[in-house]
């Protein structure tokens, strides 16, 4: 095997080849890490001293052949205990794609872990075990795939080999997950039955399973259409930074700095700066030190205009007839990630975009029920791995997108001012589930009441 992580031929020009960027999940045992390791290992993305060290650590433990799970299971307490506990980042390519993966963790006590890494994917691969079929927490990760706003869900039914390669028990499993991730709103489902630690139908084709037509896990991968064209969305420039030089070369010069974070510039245009609704015309973008007529996402850029305005970091800068509108009162479903629980009257910093205020949690109307999709109404507080609606009142006005129009600017997290952990992560707007009936008004909290 070569020592590099894939070989010329493989990689081909891959300056032209697309970026997939995916996250698997699964329930402990279902085979997740295993079946990260045969893609990376079959698909010839592993160093030659990777693979010898797994080798050497399962011969050490009697093992007749090497134990892939250790290829991604980096963390000493993952190797001891067996389990995946951290998000780990792997980065491999063939020939048709580039792939950036994020391993999540299984176990519920880390769904938080899932929230991270499938908040910027754009395939979601979900583990099942044959023998056990869908549980509770294939349905917590299908939810918070659904949440996240996933475009493409491939279901895995892993360890066919132990149910002897049964069409029906693929099949029953297949129907039963698709009915519910479609009651969620999932667009799109591709269920595969595999053997992640035989190799069937994860890189190569299963001889065991000729009743299955389908692509193998890497197949799809490849050829799952993948649009990063944010172009045609709506346009948005969070301010990070303005620029005043006040040089002798640049006497006057005055540029708002930052990644675009979807949609297009161009000069001439003009624009509208939130919250403070004043407007102007783009007169020249700056671009890596040189000025261009237009500029896309995700492109970082300094945009100059035509008018003096008071515009600091945190502010958006958006095209005049596309704004979104600009409020102090937030609903939106988040994801409770801190260890810490989120109470109703809590006060707490909003981070959306490059913007943070001031907030309180003015009301929690309702926790997800995973088992039937229910809403428990006025849970009071939400603990870690909850996922619930709330209701923030922010100490200055926001511009949200709806997370279902935007990933970027749609969503937002949830900061404890003392000492700076997240706490939740939020996505504006509806989510797949309805909101509960009305909960009664918080009571004002003494401090930050706006």
């Amino acid at each position: 095997m070569s020592n590099t992580t894939a070989t010329a031929e493989q990689l081909g020009d891959l300056s032209a080849a697309t970026l997939l960027r995916f996250a698997t999940a699964g329930s402990v045992d279902d085979g997740k890490s295993t079946l990260v390791g045969r893609l990376l290992h079959d698909s010839k993305s592993v160093l030659t001293d990777q693979l010898e060290a797994v080798e050497r650590v399962s011969a050490s433990r009697g093992a007749d052949a090497p134990d892939l799970a250790l290829l991604t299971d980096g963390l000493r307490a993952e190797r001891e205990q067996g389990i995946t506990i951290d998000v780990a980042y792997r980065y491999f390519a063939t020939a048709r794609r580039r792939f950036i993966l994020a391993d999540t963790p299984g176990h519920v006590q880390y769904t938080r872990n899932m929230v991270t890494g499938a908040s910027t994917a754009d395939l979601a691969v979900v583990l099942v075990d044959a023998r056990n079929g869908v549980i509770e927490q294939t349905r917590r990760h299908a939810a918070v795939a659904a949440l996240l706003r996933v475009p493409h869900v491939v279901l895995a039914v892993n360890k066919m080999d132990l149910v002897a390669y049964d069409e029906q028990v693929f099949a029953e499993i297949a129907e039963q997950f698709t009915a519910y991730a479609g009651e969620l709103g999932v667009p799109e489902i591709t269920a595969i039955p595999i053997s992640a630690l035989a190799g069937d139908n994860v890189v190569e084709p299963s001889a065991n399973m000729d009743w299955y037509g389908g692509p193998t896990v890497l197949e799809h991968l490849e050829t799952v259409p993948v649009s990063h064209d944010l172009t045609s969305c709506h346009a948005r420039l969070p301010v990070q930074y303005v620029i005043r030089p006040q040089t002798a070369e640049h006497p006057d010069y005055r540029g708002y700095a930052g990644q675009i974070a979807a949609g297009t510039f161009r000069v001439g245009e003009s624009v509208t700066v939130l919250p403070s609704g004043r407007s102007s015309k783009i007169t020249g973008i700056d671009l890596l030190g040189k000025a261009v007529d237009v500029a896309w996402t995700p492109q970082s850029i300094t945009l100059l205009l035509e008018d003096d305005i008071d515009i600091s970091r945190g502010d958006l800068i958006v095209p005049s007839g596309d704004t979104p509108p600009t409020s102090q009162d937030i609903e939106a479903t988040v994801c409770h990630v801190a260890d810490t629980p989120l109470n109703v009257g809590q006060r707490v910093l909003l981070k959306h975009t490059t913007r943070t205020v001031k907030a309180i949690v003015k009301e929690i109307p309702s926790r997800l029920t995973l088992d039937d999709l229910s809403q428990h109404p006025n849970p009071g507080r939400l603990v870690a791995n909850d996922i619930g609606r709330v209701k923030v009142r922010t100490a200055e006005p926001l511009a949200l997108d709806a997370y279902a129009d935007s990933r970027r600017t749609g969503s937002f997290l949830l900061i404890d001012p003392a000492d700076g952990t997240t706490l939740a992560a939020g996505m504006a707007g509806e989510a797949f589930a309805t909101a509960a009936e009305e909960a009664a008004p918080a009571s004002d909290d003494d401090g930050w009441d706006f």
